[in-house]
C-alpha cells in the first residue's frame, strides 16, 4: 500500500500569540470580578448561610456510625431547631363487573367510584370507602350541628347558617349496604374510628395511636391485626395504599436525653445506627420513619429512618416515595454577611467581627440573637442623636433589601427519595423555599417537579416573596427552573399534568399560570391569566380543560380555564355559590368527578352542588342536606353522605331514591 504524500510532511504546529491570551485571560478576570463584586452590592453575596455547607445543599444522606456520632450532631443541631417550625388526587375507578354475594343485592355492578387521589394506582386514606357492594362510612366525631371551619384569611362570614341540630354520636365507622339503592341500610358498625383504606376485605382504620385492621368479609366485621406506636409516641403524618402493600409515614419528637433504641412499635425497634442524616447541620427535632407494611397481618417489612423538620409533605409515584423537610439558615451567619458586605461603612470592622464569633459560640439560638442585638445596640447608643437616626433607617432599609435579595437563602425544603423496590434511600436534594402540599410535587418521565415559595417573612423581617419551579433529574439535582412567578403574592394551588404545569398565585388577583415543561432542562412559562380571587384546587376536567376551585371575596368561585392553546388559557366557565366555604379548599378528598357522565360533587356548608361540565359549567342538582362531607356513584346512582343521612339520587333526572337516617 502506498503512502499518500502528506503522510511524509511533518506536523504543523499551531501559532500561539502570548500576548493575545494574556489579555484574554485579563479581560475573564476582571469580568468575573466585577460580577462578583456587582452581586455583593446588590446583597447577593454567594456566602451560604447553613453550617458545614457550601451551597445549603445535601448532597448524600448517611447513616451515624455510633450512638456519639448521633448526640455531638443533635448538640449542633439544637441551635437550628429553635429557628421556629414551619407550619406547614384523580382516580377513575375500575369497570369491574361483580355480582352481589346472596342476602346483599342482585345488582350488577358496572362501576363505582374511588377516593380522589394524586397519583393514579396510589391510594390514599379517607373518611369514606367502597368496594361497589358496601360504604365504610366516619362522619368524623359527635355532630352538633355544622362545623364551621376557621374563618379563611380575607374572608366575610356569612349569615346564612343553620340552626344547631341534636347531638349525633359519630365516633364510629358505619358500614352500609349500598345496593338496591332502594333499600340502602346500615348492616353493623366498628367501634374504632379514623380515615380508611381498604383492600379487598381489609379495611385498616388510622387512629390516634396507629393502625386497626377488620376483615369485613362478612356482616360481623373482626379484628385482624393492630400496630400500635404509642410506646413512642410516633403518630403517622400519611399512609398510601399500592400493588397490595400499606405504605407508613411516621414522626415522633427525638429525646436528646435518650435519642436511641426508640421502641416505634412491638417488634419494631429504631436504634442510632438505624438514622440517616444530611451531610449539613439542619433541624433535628423530629425522626422520620418510613416503613411498608403487610396487610394481612401488620407486619413490618422493610423501613428506613431519618432526621427531620416537623413541616413534612409526603408524595408517592409508582416508583418512589418523596418525603420533605423544611430547614432554615443560620441567623448568625446571615447577619455576619450582611454586616460585612451591606453595612461595612455603617459600623465599625469591631462589631463585624463580634457577630462572626457570636456565631461560633456554643449557645442557643435565641441567646445568639440577643447578642447580636446587644452588640449593635451598643454601638448604636455610643452614636450623637442625630448620627443614631440615620444608622436606624439605614440599617432597617438595607437590611430589608438583604433579604429581599437573599429569600432564597433563607429556607430551603429538603428531599428525600426512597425507592419503592428496595425501600432504600436512593437520593437526597433540597431546592429553595417552602412547599404548600403534596399536589406541589410530581414525578413524571424520571424527573422530579417541585413548586415552592421563598420569601415573605423570615425572624419577623418582612421580604418580597417569590415563587418558582424547579425541575430535579434521577439523582435529585436541578436541571431546570422557572422563577419569579407572581413576585409579592405566593403559591395557592399547583397541578401537574404530564409535560405541563398549572400554578395559581395570589395577593388580590389570581394569577393563573401555564408551564411548559416538555425539556426537563429548559421549563418556561408560556401562559398567564390574571382574574379575580384565587383557585386553592385544580382538577383536570378533560384533556385540555382544568377546574379551578377558590375563593372571590367571601364566596366560593369555581372557575374552569381553557388550555389548549398553553399561551393564551382563557376562563370559559365561572360559578359563584353562596357558600363562604368549602372542604375542597383545604381537602382533595372531598371532590369527586364522574368524568363518564361528565359531572363533578362540591360539598359546601348549606349543601351540596352538582356540575355539569358537558358543554359549559352548569348547576346540575343543589341538594340541602345537613353538613355535607362526601359523595360517591355505583352505576348511575349518586350517593351524597352527610353528618346525620345518606342520600341517593337517580343521576338520569336527579330524583331522591332513599334517604337513610345516620342514627
Amino acid at each position: 500500500m502506498e503512502k499518500d504524500a502528506s503522510d511524509s510532511l511533518p506536523p504543523v504546529k499551531p501559532k500561539v500569540n502570548i500576548v493575545l491570551l494574556g489579555i484574554v485571560f485579563f479581560s475573564l478576570l476582571v469580568l468575573v470580578v466585577a460580577v462578583w463584586t456587582a452581586r455583593v452590592k446588590k446583597g447577593v453575596s454567594d456566602t451560604p448561610f447553613y453550617p458545614g455547607s457550601k451551597n445549603g445543599i445535601p448532597e448524600k444522606i448517611e447513616k451515624f456510625a455510633s450512638e456519639a456520632e448521633f448526640r455531638e450532631y443533635l448538640s449542633q443541631a439544637k441551635d437550628m431547631s429553635q429557628m421556629g417550625r414551619v407550619t406547614s388526587d384523580v382516580m377513575i375507578a375500575p369497570r369491574a363487573t361483580m355480582e352481589e354475594p346472596t342476602g346483599l343485592a342482585t345488582t350488577k355492578v358496572e362501576r363505582y367510584s374511588q377516593t380522589n387521589i394524586q397519583t393514579p394506582g396510589v391510594d390514599e386514606p379517607d373518611i369514606l370507602k367502597t368496594d361497589g357492594k358496601r360504604f365504610y362510612y366516619w362522619a368524623q366525631g359527635v355532630s352538633f350541628g355544622i362545623n364551621l371551619p376557621e374563618r379563611p384569611v380575607e374572608m366575610d362570614i356569612k349569615d346564612s347558617f343553620r340552626e344547631p341540630a341534636p347531638p349525633i354520636d359519630q365516633s364510629k365507622i358505619k358500614i352500609i349496604s349500598a345496593l338496591p339503592p332502594s333499600q340502602i341500610a346500615k348492616i353493623s358498625e366498628i367501634s374504632e374510628a379514623g380515615e380508611m383504606l381498604l383492600s379487598s376485605n381489609n379495611l385498616m382504620i388510622f387512629t390516634s395511636e396507629g393502625v386497626v385492621s377488620y376483615d369485613v368479609g362478612s356482616d360481623s366485621p373482626s379484628k385482624k391485626w393492630e400496630l400500635n406506636f404509642s410506646k413512642s409516641s410516633a403518630r403517622i403524618i400519611a399512609s398510601r395504599l399500592m400493588d397490595g402493600k400499606l405504605y407508613l409515614v411516621t414522626q415522633n419528637y427525638i429525646d436528646e436525653f435518650s435519642p436511641c433504641d426508640i421502641p416505634l412499635s412491638t417488634g419494631v425497634v429504631i436504634t442510632c445506627k438505624d438514622i440517616y442524616r444530611p451531610d449539613i447541620i439542619i433541624s433535628a427535632d423530629l425522626l422520620t420513619t418510613a416503613m411498608v407494611v403487610d396487610p394481612n397481618d401488620g407486619a413490618v417489612e422493610k423501613k428506613v429512618s431519618f432526621i427531620s423538620s416537623e413541616s413534612t409533605v409526603t408524595y408517592m409515584s409508582s416508583k418512589n416515595l418523596y418525603v420533605t423537610y423544611a430547614y432554615n439558615s443560620d441567623y448568625s451567619l446571615m447577619m455576619y454577611d450582611f454586616l460585612r458586605s451591606q453595612a461595612s461603612d455603617l459600623v465599625p470592622e469591631f462589631v463585624v467581627e463580634k457577630v462572626r464569633k457570636i456565631g461560633e459560640y456554643d449557645i442557643s439560638l435565641s441567646s445568639k440573637v440577643s447578642e447580636i442585638q446587644r452588640v449593635i445596640d451598643q454601638y448604636k447608643s455610643s452614636l450623637g442623636k442625630d448620627e443614631r437616626l440615620r444608622f436606624e433607617n439605614e440599617l432597617n432599609n438595607r437590611l430589608s433589601l438583604f433579604i429581599k435579595e437573599r429569600a432564597r437563602d433563607l429556607e430551603r425544603t429538603g428531599i428525600v427519595k426512597i425507592n419503592v423496590d428496595n425501600f432504600g434511600i436512593e437520593a437526597t436534594g433540597s431546592v429553595a423555599g417552602k412547599i404548600l402540599n403534596q399536589f406541589s410535587i410530581d414525578e413524571f418521565n424520571g424527573y422530579l417537579r417541585i413548586a415552592t415559595t421563598s420569601g415573605g417573612s423570615w425572624m419577623g423581617m418582612a421580604s418580597s416573596s417569590v415563587n418558582d419551579v424547579y425541575v430535579l433529574d434521577n439523582g435529585l439535582r436541578k436541571v431546570g427552573e422557572v422563577v419569579d412567578l407572581g413576585v409579592g403574592e405566593r403559591i395557592y394551588s399547583v397541578r401537574f399534568i404530564g409535560k405541563s404545569g398549572y400554578v395559581v398565585t395570589f395577593r388580590q388577583t389570581d394569577p393563573f399560570y401555564v408551564i411548559d415543561l416538555s425539556n426537563p432542562s429548559r421549563p418556561k412559562k408560556v401562559g398567564e391569566l390574571k382574574i379575580p380571587g384565587y383557585s386553592s384546587y385544580l382538577h383536570p376536567l378533560k384533556d385540555d380543560l382544568i377546574l379551578g376551585v377558590g375563593q372571590e371575596g367571601s364566596q366560593v368561585k369555581l372557575s374552569v380555564f381553557d388550555v389548549s392553546d398553553a399561551g393564551r388559557p382563557v376562563e370559559v366557565g365561572k360559578y359563584t355559590l353562596n357558600e363562604y366555604w368549602t372542604e375542597v379548599q383545604n381537602n382533595h378528598h372531598a371532590f369527586l368527578s364522574d368524568p363518564e357522565r361528565q359531572i363533578f360533587f362540591i360539598p359546601g356548608g348549606q349543601g351540596g352542588y352538582i356540575f355539569s361540565y358537558k358543554n359549559t359549567l352548569q348547576l346540575e342538582k343543589a341538594v340541602s342536606l345537613y353538613a355535607p362531607k362526601r359523595a360517591a356513584y355505583i352505576n348511575n346512582f349518586f350517593y351524597i353522605f352527610g353528618d346525620r343521612s345518606i342520600d341517593v339520587y337517580d343521576q338520569d333526572d336527579w330524583e331522591l331514591i332513599k334517604s337513610l337516617d345516620l342514627k
